[in-house]
């Protein structure tokens, strides 16, 4: 299976499908989670930070800002290699002819050999590795400015879906949009690649076209975490952006609504804090301030807040002006209310979940659907 092929594997939703059901594709499987978007059981968690604005009155998925995640990985990874090829390669080297000479002089002859051997080659693959890691990095910083979002109001149980090219938005019911996760696997010129990923999915009452919002997650426990933030969000179970994106508190009151310095500085005090109540030993304090000094302290963090400053300067493409007045707040009074069936299905499937929780979710609610009598 070739890599793009393997990257635009999509469900059908113009076929019947409702949550729960299972289609194969070729490498994987979809699993469908709704029309019908019923509780899965999983904690909400936006890890990667997709989800942008979150309000009493909507939530928009897509047009999120940076975090030092991505300037950790684009920075770490080339710094972290360059250690290993130039002192701990020697190392082991040093250290296999002190163990067959039995002489620790060898140790020495045998690390400055190969340090003088490899610095060279490291320091030229490595920066190779940096201009590489930097240039992809530079495309997902266009990709943040040119991301129009999609906007889920929970007061109207609508979505608005922006199709771009001047077409007008796309607004559709909240309980008929489609969303599934992907779980496949197939062979590239790279070897063996696993992908995982989150999809909505609806076709445009007008047109009959299909449109599709996906994201790649590294692991399906990820991918069921943001599908819960969207849902739990929609159905008033989860009210703020802290709530899925900072599940440790490490923003306070004041601090700007990104990661940033700040959020590093919150973090080395609840690691000293959770030390000090012994809630952790001193293995796993040696092991932050390890991985933090590899991936260079707080520079990601500070590199971090200046792309969301040039961002933020920038002119960011947003949703339509005519949806300007539909995200406005209704009275109470005029709140859409979730249909009969998924309340019914809904409470069915957390106490089933709650007999046995380790049941796979699409068992759970295919006996839902069944103790409710829906049909198939």
């Amino acid at each position: 299976m070739a890599a793009k092929e393997f990257q635009k594997l999509r469900p059908d939703i113009t076929e019947p499908h409702r949550a729960g059901d299972i289609e194969t594709i070729p490498g994987g499987k979809v699993t469908y989670l709704a029309p019908v978007p019923l509780p899965t059981g999983s904690a909400p968690v936006d890890f990667n930070q997709a989800i942008g604005e979150v309000n009493d009155i909507f939530l928009d998925f897509g047009g999120s800002l940076p975090t030092p995640f991505t300037w950790q990985f684009t920075l770490g990874i080339p710094f972290i290699g360059f250690l290993m090829l130039v002192f701990l390669l020697p190392a082991i080297g040093g250290g296999l002819m002190w163990f067959i000479g039995k002489d620790v002089e060898l140790f020495f002859v045998g690390f400055e050999g190969l340090y003088n051997e490899v610095f060279t080659q490291a320091l030229v693959i490595c920066t190779l590795v940096l201009i590489l890691a930097l240039a992809i990095k530079c495309q997902y910083h266009f990709k943040f400015r040119n991301d129009v979002p999609t906007r889920f109001h929970r007061q109207r149980r609508e979505v608005a879906f922006a199709p771009g090219g001047g077409k007008p938005p796309i607004i559709v019911p909240w309980e008929s949009v489609a969303a599934w996760v992907t779980q496949a696997q197939g062979a590239t010129q790279y070897g063996v690649q696993r992908q995982y990923g989150l999809g909505f999915g609806f076709i445009d009452p007008e047109s009959d076209q299909q449109h599709f919002l996906e994201l790649r997650q590294p692991g399906m426990p990820l991918a069921m975490g943001l599908w819960e933030s969207v849902r739990a969000y929609m159905e008033y179970e989860v009210h703020t952006r802290e709530e899925i994106q900072d599940p440790h508190g490490l923003h306070q009151a004041g601090d700007p609504p990104y990661e940033g310095v700040h959020t590093f500085h919150h973090a080395r005090r609840r690691l000293h804090r959770r030390y000090r109540e012994g809630e952790i030993g001193l293995f796993k304090v040696i092991l932050w301030y390890l991985w933090h000094i590899l991936d260079l302290w707080t520079i990601p963090f500070h590199l971090a807040e200046w792309e969301i400053r040039v961002i933020q300067k920038a002119e960011r493409k947003i949703l339509p002006a005519s949806l300007d007045k539909w995200s406005q707040s209704l009275p109470q009074e005029q709140w859409a209310k979730p249909s009969e069936e998924l309340v019914r299905l809904s409470s069915e499937v957390r106490r089933l979940c709650e007999e046995n929780p380790h049941r796979g979710i699409e068992d759970i609610f295919a006996e839902a659907y069944r103790r409710q009598g829906v049909e198939a």
